[in-house]
């Protein structure tokens, strides 16, 4: 009877140390409000005074006192979204040891405060330099990414700041206010109400200023010379809201600038993408085998520091491919572009990306 006692007993010690070790293995994950409670922070606006928020991530490697200078992640969130949204990077960036700042930029956009807004452009630069002030910043590694209303404001801060960024990456990205007004008018999303809150009504003589000022496309040619990564979906703006004009007209305008016209699409390729939600005849060779990617490559152009890849898919974003790519730049060198063999990377299945909310 003692023998049978103690033999139960060990059995239950054991299930126990099983159990613990397994709660050891599988701890409860974190929701996004727990992590935007962690790593919430005020950042001060040095044009107006104000107290905006953010999000801050700071690996040990990269401690104030003991660390070394790490790749620093300036993340956006998009259109109709907040900061909070940007948790989404933070598992990358803890795996990489990058310090990673996602400013709030005045939040979504349907005010005059928001949208591109001289105060929202301050706000994203004021989170850098909060960045370097609390953790050890390679200043030659600063990266900048977004999608959608995100990749709206990386294009407009690679036109506003150039010489901040080691490199930018922009997933299907509103570059004209004025036509995405016209493409979205009347449509699911009342994408072109909120334009007219930032913008003080829809297009005309009284309010031509303002979407220009707020339209990436009018600026980018400041960005000459800095690599920048442009993604578009070939079904976007029929699945989602941007059409994929919105991003081969930002690559046209940065074509130009960087002295290679000649690289430019055609506009009467760039309506047939649109309409078609095809890649023209003319543009079908221009792909590529991307085995980093998800989604299939299905047209893809570089002029100098400039990329732009139309993919198989709608208003999504490849989270790895960004951090991959962008984890090849470094400013001072030339734009970095390079594609492994397939025997360089290990095997993966082809799948979708992760829609972008909106």
């Amino acid at each position: 009877m003692k023998t049978l006692t103690t033999a139960v007993w060990i059995f239950v010690c054991a299930v126990a140390a099983l159990a613990a070790k397994e709660g050891e293995k599988a701890p409860a994950k974190s929701s996004g409000k727990e992590l935007v409670a962690k790593y919430a922070v005020k950042v001060t606006s040095t044009k107006d005074n104000s107290e905006q928020d953010s999000l801050f991530y700071c690996p040990p490697e990269a401690d104030l006192k003991s660390g070394k200078p790490q790749p620093l992640l300036v993340a956006l969130h998009t259109w109709s979204t907040t900061y909070g949204l940007c948790t989404k990077y933070l598992p990358d960036c803890q795996e990489r040891k990058w310090v990673m700042v996602a400013p709030n930029f005045r939040g979504g956009n349907s005010r005059p405060t928001a949208c591109a807004s001289e105060l929202a452009i301050q706000d994203v630069l004021d989170a850098v330099e909060y960045a370097k002030k609390h953790a050890r910043v390679d200043e030659s590694r600063i990266y900048l990414t977004g999608a959608s209303g995100g990749g709206h404001m990386a294009l407009m801060m690679a036109a506003k700041a150039p010489g901040v960024w080691a490199a930018v990456s922009a997933w299907v990205p509103i570059s004209d206010l004025t036509e995405w007004h016209r493409q979205t008018v009347g449509k699911k999303g009342k994408y072109d109400q909120m334009m007219e809150k930032c913008c003080g009504g829809p297009p005309g003589p009284q309010t031509e200023a303002e979407y220009r000022a707020r339209s990436p496309i009018f600026h980018l040619p400041n960005a000459k010379g800095l690599p920048l990564d442009i993604n578009t979906g070939i079904h976007d703006g029929h699945t989602g809201s941007v059409p994929v004009s919105q991003s081969l007209r930002a690559f046209n305008v940065l074509a130009a600038a960087n002295g290679l016209a000649e690289k430019q699409i055609a506009e009467a390729d760039i309506e047939a993408a649109v309409t078609k939600e095809k890649i023209p005849d003319a543009l079908a060779k221009e792909r590529e085998n991307d085995v980093e990617r998800k989604m299939p490559v299905l047209f893809r152009r570089i002029a100098g520091p400039v990329r732009i890849t139309v993919f198989e898919g709608g208003h999504q974003d490849e989270q790895g491919a960004t951090f991959t790519w962008l984890a090849r730049q470094q400013k001072g060198k030339p734009a970095n572009f390079t594609v492994p063999a397939v025997s360089e990377i290990p095997k993966r299945k082809r799948g979708g990306g992760e829609e972008v909310a909106q």
